[in-house]
């Protein structure tokens, strides 16, 4: 089969779908690669690492679309590369069609299968594609709220793990699955006063012994997110619904309660967001205040460690990818049904039922 890899073109997004040492497992069980000119420049990875590794040097996106059977990258295609698209193709990348119609009918119009990384299922139910960028941005929410709590950047002044004779900042996860067991575990290395919010008490219930008690936990509910928030330094948002819109736990009403110069850091933003203040943000202009609440929003959080990123996510894509391109999508999702689980659209049709449900009548 002929692989496609082209250089992603989302603001400040610097990962690639597929390492040199990928394309050298791909290519040397008899598949075809080619990758943009250029596209691994981000992870410190040259065309000529892709040329050892196996690969064609296309010179630019179209070059790659036009000759690719299987298209593999780590964002949502722009519409720019939706119109590249053809109907005998398959897409496999990140989508987030629940919080974006104008892709989801552009990936209808090209009518091809297009796979979503966020919604092919392991066999005990958890998302295998997903966890590693979950991990990533957990991780990472800590980083960026502590920045952004620094007087330099328009915060509060407070340090998150305070110092002798002076209380830690409150740092609110609410959302104990991959993204925010990590963030909990971050905020908590960095001695903050950890609240886990969660409606699932078996996860609540693994933080209180991981931690032995040191980290709050709280059954979500309204009143629990309302009390919490409004005591917080930093809120980090890590609700998901695996293919569907975040649900707006958090409202306008509870964002004015907070003191100004705290900050929220939505890791539910792809999928829409999980506080009723927020919208999508970029790298290039990551922060915005409401009601003087710092909000961090960025829609790709792992792009802005792509090497790190990109190597955790090749490693879980793999095994997917040599399926789909020895087996074809049909068998391949056929004999694996977390893969199956993946498809999103085929030829014109949204087929996962999260997913339909979030976009409606398109």
């Amino acid at each position: 089969m002929h692989i496609g890899v082209p250089s992603e073109i989302k603001v400040q997004e610097f990962r690639v779908g597929l390492m040199p040492a990928a394309v050298r497992e791909l290519t040397h069980a008899g598949h075809e690669v080619s990758v943009q000119s250029g596209a691994g420049t981000g992870v410190d990875c040259t065309d000529e690492d892709y040329r050892r590794a196996g690969a064609r040097i296309a010179p630019d996106a179209p070059s790659v679309f036009r000759g690719a059977q299987l298209l593999v990258k780590v964002k949502e295609p722009q519409l720019a590369e939706c119109a590249l698209l053809r109907p005998d193709q398959v897409l496999f990348t990140y989508l987030h069609l629940a919080a974006d119609p104008a892709q989801a009918r552009a990936l209808m119009q090209a009518g091809g299968v297009a796979i979503a990384y966020e919604t092919v299922l392991a066999p005990d139910g958890s998302l295998p594609l997903l966890t590693p960028m979950s991990e990533v941005a957990g991780r990472m929410s800590v980083q960026v709220g502590a920045q952004y709590l620094q007087k330099a950047h328009g915060g509060r002044g407070v340090l998150l793990g305070g110092v002798a004779g002076v209380p830690p900042a409150r740092v609110v996860v609410i959302g104990a699955g991959v993204a925010g067991r990590n963030a909990v575990e971050m905020a908590h290395g960095l001695r903050a006063e950890v609240t886990a919010i969660d409606r699932s008490i078996a996860r609540l219930r693994e933080l209180d012994q991981l931690f032995a008690g040191g980290v709050r936990t709280l059954f979500s509910t309204a009143e629990a997110i309302e009390q919490a928030v409004a005591d917080a330094d930093l809120v980090i948002g890590a609700v998901l619904v695996p293919g569907a819109a975040a649900p707006r736990l958090v409202t306008a009403a509870m964002i004015r309660r907070m003191r100004a110069g705290s900050v929220v850091v939505d890791i539910a933003i792809d999928q829409g967001g999980c506080f009723e203040t927020s919208r999508p943000t970029t790298h290039d202009a990551p922060v915005y205040e409401v009601d003087g609440i710092i909000h961090y929003c960025v829609t790709n959080m792992p792009g802005a460690v792509p090497r790190t990123s990109a190597l955790a996510l090749n490693n879980a894509t793999l095994p997917f990818v040599r399926a789909l391109a020895d087996k074809g999508w049909e068998r391949a999702s056929a004999e694996d049904p977390g893969l199956a689980a993946g498809l999103n659209v085929v030829h014109g049709r949204i087929t996962h039922p999260a997913v339909a449900a979030a976009l409606g009548a398109l």
